[in-house]
């Protein structure tokens, strides 16, 4: 539950008398200026240096608290009341998996500065403005493996996520199998939503699970399944290992996109396309936006009148002002 206070006024266009101070102010100060008493002497040069005594400021102050007294009732009659708001708010939040292709293809330099560093830093953005839901983390090449369970701490799914690095498995592409990882960790979720975002950019030749029947089982536990192809379309330099240590060589780039696709559907989820940062940036937007977090918020207020404290104030002020005048500036006739 969430509170909050704040002041209103009744009546704000009172407060519009306010202005009316600054010519009694203005008056004040030119009345000083050329209102002084006078008296005949034969002589000023013993009084040339005489300091000012502290009956001299004390008129001033006086004066300064008739003007903050006047203002206080001015406040008083315009009704400043405080509201208090109460928000009770309940959040039904999704479970998302991420499931990463981490093959050595994904060092292809299509992206900036490949298609991998380029992926995870997007997804970091994503994952942290998902602050409802629990998110958890797979990743996937010729086998796969949990990275980071289901989770609301943002901050470890992060730090996992920046820890993933092409070779910490073996080499291939078992989309079926990063897949059936991720749907293990969300089966028994008891989420109103679980949802799995699955990257490749490649064709699956590895695991014993096929995509198709992957998704098939995905659908049994109405988990929905948002797959995105990652790569340019037609050629990109691609990591090849030589005599001479790695190299970029421009290759075809292949997506099995059928077989995406056909998860997608299959899941009830939508099939993305990215071919540089930006768009990849766009598919996270668009998928931030299709899986929102159901939020119920019911607003109760009250109001309190504050209206004594100004007057309690004022009051204060004036009788000191009475009291001055009456003793210590007091004037003889």
């Amino acid at each position: 539950m969430l509170g909050i206070s704040k002041i209103s006024f009744l009546n704000p266009g009172v407060l519009y008398l306010l202005f009316l101070l600054i010519p009694a102010i203005v008056w004040y100060v030119l009345k000083n200026k050329t209102n002084r008493a006078g008296m005949k002497i034969s002589a000023l040069d013993g009084f040339l240096n005489t300091p000012h005594t502290y009956k001299h400021y004390l008129q001033h102050i006086i004066f300064g608290f008739r003007i903050l007294a006047v203002a206080l009732l001015i406040i008083a009659l315009a009704r400043p009341q405080s509201v208090d708001k109460w928000e009770d708010i309940s959040t039904e939040g999704i479970d998302i998996v991420m499931s990463l292709d981490i093959s050595s293809s994904m060092l292809a330099r299509d992206f900036k500065p490949d298609r991998l560093e380029a992926s995870k830093e997007l997804a970091t953005e994503f994952i942290s403005g998902r602050s409802d839901d629990r998110i958890g983390l797979v990743v996937f090449s010729g086998e796969s493996f949990t990275q980071c369970p289901l989770t609301t701490d943002h901050a470890v799914v992060i730090n996992m996520m920046r820890d993933i690095q092409t070779g910490m498995i073996e080499d291939g592409t078992a989309i079926g199998m990063g897949l059936a990882t991720a749907i293990n960790r969300l089966k028994d979720s008891k989420a109103k939503s679980k949802v799995i975002i699955l990257m490749t950019d490649g064709v699956n030749n590895m695991g014993e699970i096929a995509p198709v029947t992957a998704a098939e089982i995905a659908q049994s536990f109405n988990i929905r399944v948002y797959t995105i192809g990652v790569g340019s379309r037609g050629m990109a330099p691609y990591p090849v290992q030589t005599p001479y240590g790695r190299q970029y060589r421009n290759m075809k780039v292949e997506i099995d996109e059928e077989v995406l696709t056909d998860i997608a559907e299959i899941t009830d989820g939508k099939y993305f396309r990215a071919t540089d940062n930006n768009q990849l940036k766009q598919i996270y937007q668009e998928i931030d936006k299709l899986e929102k977090s159901k939020i119920d918020v019911k607003e109760f207020r009250k109001k309190s009148e504050e209206y004594l404290l100004f007057v309690i104030i004022a009051g204060v002020l004036l009788f000191i002002e009475v009291l001055v005048r009456n003793t210590l500036l007091r004037s003889l006739p």
